[in-house]
């Protein structure tokens, strides 16, 4: 199964290459509650993964069903939320989910028909509808703090930066591989990296999500070396021998953070899933196995989320008891 996420780039992620007002973002209200957006204080780009973790042992919640929304198509949405559910689950919670787009899962949240997100991309993707929507809700902290736009490459391959393939190009067949044309990442590579590196020798070869995967695999598989764009987390980095090429002109922009949020009301009917939540942290190497494992055709392909996850923890057997006892930001 090939994901769906890169479609969404379209909608969303131009805003990666657009000043943070131009998405819409700025402070309202919330004073009463220091973890809401409208505190006026946070800063979004200062992620710390596992910031305010604690152990888990001595909080309870009385109300033990409990729902999460998924955006649809973004891998990592669907990961952390099954990871979650899979450890509530083996604490006797009744756990629902949903998958919805942005727009009605930031919308349900705060009318409290659903309890917590797990992908809120800032400070640029989803700032908009911190603004709109930022005063009813509260920040059970970020996740993960490295996702965004990138160029890569065969791990063994010459190029070092994105710049050098302007010299070596004729070591990548002058190519340079591509997702959908209307994707935030395909604008941001045309109207960004192209130029400020000066790649216009390259044929940039603007296709699909599948199609560039295939000749990722198809490549890595005959040790050829080729030029994609991806982005992180992407299962891509776990399934094939690749590596980001450096960006000293920022031309991709600048890495986000993923935060975890709640409804009001469900942050304080749900202490514990709220704490699980902010001791929640994954790395690039843990991410990437986890949708590897759910997502690729080569494992669950998409099919089965509770099985993959199950398997998942089976070899990773520490994660959970580190993550109750808030020690997953000191591994």
């Amino acid at each position: 199964m090939i994901s769906t996420r890169s479609t969404r780039l379209g909608a969303i992620l131009t805003c990666a290459a657009l000043a943070l007002s131009a998405c819409g973002a700025s402070n309202s209200g919330g004073e009463d509650n220091d973890n809401a957006q409208g505190s006026g204080d946070k800063d979004w780009s200062n992620c710390t993964p596992g910031e305010g973790s604690k152990d888990t042992a001595e909080v309870t919640d009385d109300d033990k069903d409990v729902s999460f929304v998924m955006f649809n198509g973004w891998d990592e949405s669907y990961a952390t939320t099954y990871l979650i559910k899979n450890v509530l689950e083996e604490d006797g919670y009744t756990v629902e989910t949903q998958e919805l787009d942005a727009g009605p899962a930031y919308t349900g949240l705060t009318k409290g028909d659903v309890d917590f997100v797990t992908d809120t991309w800032l400070p640029l993707t989803h700032a908009s509808y911190l603004e709109q929507f930022g005063d009813k809700m509260v920040d059970h902290g970020c996740w993960y703090d490295n996702a965004k736009l990138t160029i890569a490459v065969n791990e063994d391959s010459p190029a070092k930066t994105i710049g050098d393939l302007k010299d070596m190009g004729d070591e990548y067949n002058n190519t340079l591989y591509g997702i959908e044309a209307g994707a935030g990442l395909t604008k941001t590579t045309k109207e960004a990296a192209i130029p400020d590196y000066e790649l216009d020798e390259l044929d940039y070869k603007i296709s699909s999500t599948p199609a560039m995967l295939a000749q990722l695999q198809k490549s890595t598989d005959a040790d050829e070396n080729v030029a994609v764009t991806l982005w992180r987390p992407h299962w891509a980095y776990d399934a094939f021998p690749v590596r980001d090429l450096e960006d000293p002109k920022g031309a991709m922009g600048d890495a986000e953070g993923v935060y975890s949020f709640s409804g009001l009301d469900a942050a304080e009917e749900h202490p514990y899933v709220s704490q699980l939540l902010q001791n929640l942290v994954l790395d690039d190497d843990h991410l990437a196995s986890l949708e590897n494992l759910m997502f690729s055709d080569d494992n669950y392909g998409g099919d089965n989320h509770e099985k993959a996850v199950a398997e998942w923890l089976e070899d990773n057997p520490d994660f959970v008891d580190q993550w109750k006892k808030g020690k997953l930001a000191e591994s």
